[in-house]
């Protein structure tokens, strides 16, 4: 088995997938996802630096570095990067056509869509019915004041990001002024959820193969949860409901695997805040004994 895994730099996570792989005795290809190369040419074309040629005369060609993708037999995705509107519509479209070529992609690049714009996710899990704060998105700082004197305490988040990076809590109108100013003038867009005051403590359940694989508790001084914040993670059983939603969730979605994060209010009330669809697991397995990147690359072998 010839398995590529689609990342921007080296890592932990990276380090884990290729164990994971090569245990199962596969061949382990890398490649940046930023020199993707998509072509159609005749048979003697060589675009990619591809060590291997089409068969045919015209061919639709997609290669990263020295690696023919159309030879491997699935493709991990382990980031997609910002970018412009542009390079973002050019990977997708990427790994769309390697789905056409018959090559497993992890995950889907429709499901990765679905999850890579949080607005996106959030209006997709309450179309059916799946508890999430309150959340206005919008173009306009008008429109954004009124959801903040609405809302009245808010999250505003970056539609594209992860780890917790530029996300601010609002609560003060001046703040509020200043803040959405500045966004206008950058041209952002406004994704603006209620605050869930959580207590210090979340909730992420790993769902691999619509099975719940792991779960962990993060607890901070900060609202903010993230590992890579500095969170402390603990091992935890998931509720029966965070179960059931975070299966509903990646069906929802058409996840292979993901991350849902939970929080719960002081009222008891449990609200999905995220679906990731690229994940990280390194606090995760700090928590638990099986190892989390045997499931993903098991996902290949199904």
């Amino acid at each position: 088995m010839k398995i590529l895994i689609l990342r921007s730099r080296e890592g932990w996570q990276i380090d884990q997938l290729e164990t994971s792989i090569k245990r199962r005795g596969g061949l382990v290809y890398k490649g940046d996802i930023r020199d993707l190369v998509l072509a159609v040419g005749d048979k003697n074309s060589d675009y990619s630096n591809s060590s291997s040629t089409p068969t045919s005369d015209m061919k639709p060609l997609v290669g990263v570095g020295n690696v023919n993708i159309s030879d491997m037999d699935a493709v991990i995705v382990r980031v997609i990067p910002l970018g412009s509107l542009e390079q973002l519509m050019f990977r997708m479209n990427t790994l769309r056509r390697v789905v056409s070529m018959g090559v497993r992609v992890i995950n889907h690049p429709e499901a990765i869509e679905r999850t890579v714009d949080k607005a996106y996710t959030s209006h997709l899990l309450a179309d059916h019915g799946m508890p999430t704060p309150k959340t206005v998105v919008c173009e306009g700082y008008d429109d954004a004041m009124a959801a903040f004197n609405t809302l009245g305490d808010v999250v505003v988040k970056p539609l594209h990001g992860s780890c917790g990076q530029g996300i601010v809590r609002i609560c003060d109108p001046d703040t509020a002024y200043r803040v959405f100013r500045t966004m206008e003038m950058s041209r952002f867009v406004f994704y603006l959820q209620s605050f869930v005051d959580n207590g210090g403590e979340d909730t992420r359940v790993f769902v691999a193969g619509g099975k719940v694989i792991a779960a962990m508790k993060r607890i901070s001084n900060d609202w903010r949860n993230n590992f890579h914040r500095g969170s402390s993670v603990e091992t935890i059983e998931p509720t029966v409901s965070q179960r059931e939603m975070a299966i509903k969730a990646v069906t929802i979605l058409g996840l292979d695997y993901a991350g849902i994060d939970f929080l719960c209010d002081g009222n008891g009330t449990e609200y999905i805040i995220e679906v990731n669809g690229i994940p990280g697991w390194r606090g995760l397995q700090k928590t638990c004994e099986t190892t989390i990147s045997d499931h993903i690359v098991g996902l290949v072998y199904q």
